[in-house]
């Protein structure tokens, strides 16, 4: 029999937290985000309120072409930001939105926001200009790049901007790795005054890598603990919040069998809270189309359905905002981890995720405070592998976002502040503490 104990508030778990992020690519050539994709706007809903973010590579593919006639590779015109001021009241998110800085102007840019500010308004958090400009080098300016080169282009892009939309909230630097030797020094540099959100990206290795597998993708996760404690220390000298606003398990799209599979429920679970228990204000989890690692499967507008790691995400989301508390788990060489959240109705979630291939875990939990009832709810895979046949309380999410949950279940037992609950292998529970 494994023990637990909840105790004392380390941290918040922020409204808006969620977020989902795509290539703006997508955005412009697929008519995804329409007010006829309801389906897709039911997903987002289901998740709860959150951040959409427009960006990736295709970032600095995509030109501001203020006469296109929308839904064309490369271009982005007033009819793809029309189209999403009409998919955004479908839900309730709001909008992170990067523009071109590696093929475009700061004219073009300032344009750009001046537009999407008039359209999207209060339903934006802010602006990203570029994306992973610490890897430039390797493409739009394969020579003399460096942070002190990029700080100085990205100031006349801020310029511009503000010059035509003085209200324009702009965040950064959105790098790809190099959290020490960029982010951090951005935020230190006269730059970092100009920001309103530190943005960083993060994923947990290389897709195309042998060591992408299932069993190290649910394996501890030193780094990503790492980058939250040097990127919180930035943001709180700066006073402002910090957000991986991309980010997923493996990058390149993800590994087969890997990133598309149930294991990516249990991992998300764990890195989202990771972030949270680091100070980080959110995350926008990478996906779009059939990649591997996507939440939500896409063909065009036509919405698939919702993959593995979406159900980790939704057992997150049924946690809510609140405060988050110190949970420790008192297991020897066991892969299983707690985390808890004192909701603002004075509920206790406490979530459970046990990556453990074949055993599982008989709990006591003292939750620091007399318990009057308790229910849980389990999310289930038939393997680590597996890319279909999990299950939320006994149910799957339908491609509108629908899901009916079983009857949650009834804890083994309950006597005082303490709750006792069986965890089976490789699983997720939610137990919810009134």
């Amino acid at each position: 029999m494994a023990t637990a104990t909840i105790s004392s508030a380390v941290g918040t778990l922020p409204d808006y937290f969620m977020g989902l992020s795509y290539e703006k690519g997508d955005f412009v050539s697929e008519s995804l985000f329409t007010s006829a994709n309801t389906s897709l706007a039911g997903l987002f809903n289901r998740l709860g309120n959150g951040v959409l973010r427009l960006g990736g590579n295709s970032v600095d593919t995509t030109l501001w072409t203020p006469n296109g006639s929308g839904n064309t590779t490369g271009q982005v015109s007033p009819v793809d930001v029309d189209n999403l001021a009409t998919f955004l009241p479908l839900t309730n998110w709001k909008v992170l939105y990067g523009v071109n800085m590696g093929t475009s102007t700061p004219t073009l840019a300032a344009a750009e926001v001046a537009y999407v500010q008039a359209k999207l308004g209060s339903s934006l958090i802010g602006f990203e200009i570029g994306n992973e400009p610490d890897e430039y080098s390797l493409s739009y300016f394969p020579t003399g790049w460096d942070l002190a080169t990029f700080e100085t282009l990205w100031q006349q892009f801020r310029s511009a901007i503000l010059a035509v939309t003085p209200s324009a909230i702009l965040t950064g630097p959105a790098s790809g790795g190099n959290v020490t030797t960029w982010t951090i020094p951005f935020a230190k540099d006269p730059t970092g005054k100009l920001i309103s959100l530190l943005t960083q990206h993060y994923y947990r290795g290389n897709g195309h890598s042998a060591n992408a597998t299932a069993k190290n993708l649910v394996s501890a996760d030193p780094n990503i603990i790492a980058d939250c404690a040097a990127l919180q220390s930035a943001a709180s000298a700066l006073d402002i919040p910090f957000r991986f606003s991309e980010t997923n398990s493996y990058l390149y799209g993800g590994s087969p069998g890997v990133s598309n599979a149930y294991a990516s429920a249990l991992w998300v679970i764990d890195h989202l809270f990771h972030i949270a228990l680091g100070g980080g204000s959110g995350v926008n989890v990478q996906g779009g189309d059939i990649g591997y690692y996507t939440p939500i499967e896409n063909n065009g507008a036509t919405i698939l359905g919702a993959a593995p790691e979406y159900y980790g995400l939704l057992l997150f989301s049924l946690v809510g905002q609140g405060t988050l508390l110190q949970a420790t788990l008192s297991t020897s060489n066991f892969n299983a981890t707690i985390y808890a959240v004192l909701t603002g109705a004075g509920i206790t979630n406490i979530v459970i995720v046990n990556k453990e291939v074949y055993q599982s875990l008989n709990l006591t939990i003292d939750c620091g405070r007399t318990v009057l009832a308790a229910e849980l709810f389990e999310l289930r895979g038939t393997s680590l592998s597996a890319t279909t046949g999990q299950t939320l309380q006994g149910a799957t999410v339908v491609t509108d976002g629908s899901i009916t949950l079983g009857t949650p279940y009834a804890p083994a037992n309950i006597s005082g502040s303490k709750v006792s609950c069986f965890v089976p292998a490789i699983s997720a529970v939610l137990l919810q503490i009134y």
